[in-house]
């Protein structure tokens, strides 16, 4: 490459992890970005145009992996993010002394890179008393992935 060449790297906006939407169609168990995190909708609520402006919706959420309330307002034709969340499921193959799990991909290869979620009690033991409980029964856990994070959701036992 000479000195006159501009060598530019590759990164990442995220804007592939979400698709635009009109404010209007947002539904409520639907999904949006609010404040900058994926939530799901608990509350939409609209407002009639007033005398210098169009309607206005509030839509209100929970972080889909921190539970964390956030609330917005736009109007109704404006533009938001609506995160592509996909939930997938992943036979366990092992489950650390620190709480790493070990699944295994649709490939064979072995994912270790996820921890149990210990801020979640309820899901934490589930999973864990799970696994610990499972005698020869195979264990599935489910991952749910949105914006470059990911969350263990539920987990099954499969004879």
């Amino acid at each position: 490459m000479s000195d006159g060449e501009d060598n530019f790297d590759q990164g990442d906006a995220g804007s592939a992890d979400c698709t635009p939407t009109q404010v209007g169609s947002v539904k409520k168990g639907g999904y949006c970005m609010l404040k900058g995190f994926p939530c799901k909708v608990t509350e939409y609520s609209t407002a009639k145009p007033g005398k210098h402006g169009s309607a206005k919706a509030t839509i209100v959420g929970l972080d889909i992996f921190t539970n964390k309330k956030y609330e917005d307002t736009a109007p109704t034709g404006a533009t938001i993010g609506v995160p592509i969340v996909i939930k997938e499921e992943f036979e366990v193959a092992d489950i650390g002394e620190d709480d790493y799990v070990s699944v295994i991909q649709q490939d064979g290869d072995l994912k270790s890179d996820l921890k149990l979620p210990i801020n979640d009690e309820v899901i934490y033991k589930e999973l864990k008393t799970m696994w610990e409980d499972r005698g020869d029964s195979s264990i599935y856990f489910t991952i749910q992935k949105a914006c470059g994070q990911e969350k263990f959701v539920s987990g099954r036992s499969k004879v």
